[in-house]
C-alpha cells in the first residue's frame, strides 16, 4: 500500500496536558472555519467534506498513553486527509452493515509510519473521522 508523505511532524510534548493542549489547538482553528460541525476536505474523495467530531468521542475512549499516543499523529493526520489521493485500503463494516471503513497510511516527517481510519457512511455518503494511530514497534 502506498503510503503518502506528510511535511508536518508529530506534536511535542512532555506529558499529556501539552499534547492535548496543541491537537486540540489545531481541531480550535479547523473548527471556527465551519458554523456548524468541523470538517476538512479530502483529495481523495474529490473534495468532499470528512467530518472532524468522531475522533474526538473515540479517542476519550481509550486509555491515558494511548490517547496521548494517537494526538501526537493528530496534524500528520489532517494533512494527509487533506492531500492524499493514494488509494486506501477499503472494506465493509463487519459490525454495521452500511458503512465502509478507508485505511490509509502515511508517513510522518519524522519517518514515522502511521495509518488514519475513516468512516464512510453509505445511505448518505459522509464520511467521517475516526482514528489516527501509529504502527506498533516491535
Amino acid at each position: 500500500m502506498p503510503a503518502y508523505k506528510t511535511k508536518t511532524k508529530l506534536l511535542t510534548g512532555t506529558n499529556y496536558r501539552e499534547i492535548s493542549r496543541k491537537a486540540f489547538g489545531l481541531y480550535q482553528q479547523i473548527k471556527r472555519k465551519s458554523k456548524r460541525r468541523p470538517y476538512v476536505r479530502s483529495a481523495y474523495f474529490r473534495k468532499e467534506k470528512v467530518f472532524l467530531g468522531l475522533f474526538w468521542n473515540h479517542l476519550y475512549e481509550k486509555n491515558y498513553w494511548d490517547q496521548m499516543r494517537r494526538m501526537k499523529f493528530f496534524g500528520c493526520a489532517i494533512e494527509l486527509i487533506q492531500h492524499s489521493r493514494f488509494e486506501p485500503t477499503s472494506k465493509e463494516n463487519p459490525n454495521k452493515v452500511g458503512e465502509i471503513l478507508h485505511r490509509f497510511a502515511g508517513i510522518t516527517a519524522d519517518n514515522e509510519i502511521f495509518f488514519v481510519q475513516i468512516k464512510e457512511d453509505k445511505r448518505n455518503n459522509q464520511k467521517y473521522l475516526i482514528s489516527v494511530f501509529p504502527v506498533e514497534k516491535r
